[in-house]
């Protein structure tokens, strides 16, 4: 079953949809938009800045593309790959997401302090996109991959799920033995496509936090969560006519993560990907039950600690695993694309799609 794109949605529904955003459809102060980014803060995002702004490191973003043009991304983001459209180079989105992401990696804002920040805003983002909205195939996740290998990425943003696949599996684990540190989301719950890549032991699984440091209620939990970060109301960069959204998910965490990946890999350019995935866990700071949990597994992300703690050797661990799987020829597995649901005031906004004479109830953004 094809999924609705959000653009066939929004034909359905831009009522509610006009409702629901807004609180960003009029032009804004110049640092409104930034006020509304409770995640700076709350990661001490100006004292990590003082010491690592991500010069220097690339972030694929595996996703829905990336529109260039944004203010607050002008000049951050590097030709890419379309695996959907021939002659393309990622730096285009119809849908939303993949901008949304790069937005929270590597937007610099513009103007004296206006628009949004990134964790990473000295980074560069590397944009692949994937088909949105619709069951693609999982080579297209390997080209997606192995493209990112070859272009220079030192970090890979992975905010989507699907099924187990044993050729996406061998895709992550070159790209972690080409030293590359692939970020992957724990998963929303209550949505179709399964839990990887977040499932597999070679990528830094991440679950999502609210603003009072608890679990969000949609991100799932387990053995695979290897850290948290926030997730809930993220202020980040957009298509819509204001240019920013507002939305939750697993998806956004992952984002900040990978944000952190790309300081710690510029401050520290002579750790490998393990190195740079021991030091976010080890730093982390502990929550819910004592030491690693299935809830917030190593901890909340601490990126300061990251900066300057004074980390032992990794141990041997699942993370510097190089032996690829077999490689062995496999069918295609239908890959659907998660988007994270568009939240304004704390819950998830659902729109009705009237086609065919039937009513079909729909998540507007069905998106890790």
């Amino acid at each position: 079953m094809r999924l609705v794109s959000r653009t066939a949605q929004l034909a359905f529904t831009a009522a509610a949809v006009a409702s629901l955003l807004g609180w960003a459809a009029a032009p804004a102060a110049a640092d409104s938009i930034r006020k509304r980014q409770w995640h700076i803060a709350a990661l001490d995002l100006s004292k990590a800045h003082k010491l690592s702004r991500g010069d220097g490191v690339i972030v694929a973003v595996i996703d829905s593309g990336v529109d260039a043009g944004h203010p607050d991304l002008a000049g951050a983001v590097l030709p890419g790959e379309d695996l959907v459209s021939d002659g393309q180079d990622g730096r285009s989105d119809v849908d939303g997401h993949g901008t949304q992401m790069a937005g929270i990696i590597a937007a610099h804002g513009h103007g004296d302090g206006g628009g949004t920040l990134g964790v990473a805003p000295n980074a560069k983002v590397l944009p692949i996109r994937l088909s949105i909205n619709a069951f693609g195939t999982s080579g297209e996740a390997v080209k997606a991959v192995t493209f990112a290998q070859k272009h220079g990425a030192g970090v890979i943003n992975m905010s989507f799920g699907s099924a187990d696949d044993a050729p996406v599996q061998a895709a992550i684990r070159a790209a972690l033995a080409a030293d590359i540190v692939v970020v992957a989301s724990s998963g929303n719950r209550g949505e179709p496509g399964g839990d990887f890549p977040g499932r597999y032991p070679e990528v830094l699984t991440v679950g999502a936090t609210d603003p009072a440091d608890r679990i969000a209620s949609f991100s799932i939990t387990g053995p695979q969560v290897d850290l948290t970060a926030p997730g809930v109301d993220i202020v980040t960069t957009g298509i819509n006519s204001s240019g920013y959204y507002q939305g939750s998910g697993t998806s956004e965490a992952t984002a900040v993560v990978s944000g952190a990946a790309a300081l710690v890999r510029s401050r520290f350019p002579e750790l490998s990907a393990a190195e740079v995935v021991h030091r976010l866990t080890a730093t982390a700071t502990d929550a819910g039950d004592p030491g690693r949990d299935d809830s917030y597994g190593y901890g909340r992300l601490n990126i300061v600690a990251a900066l300057t703690a004074n980390v032992p050797a990794a141990p041997a661990s699942a993370h510097s695993e190089t032996t690829p799987p077999s490689t062995a020829e496999a069918l295609p597995q239908r890959f659907p694309k998660r988007t994270s649901p568009l939240v304004i005031t704390g819950t998830a906004a659902a729109a009705v799609l009237i086609l065919g004479g039937l009513v079909l109830t729909l998540m507007l953004r069905r998106r890790r």
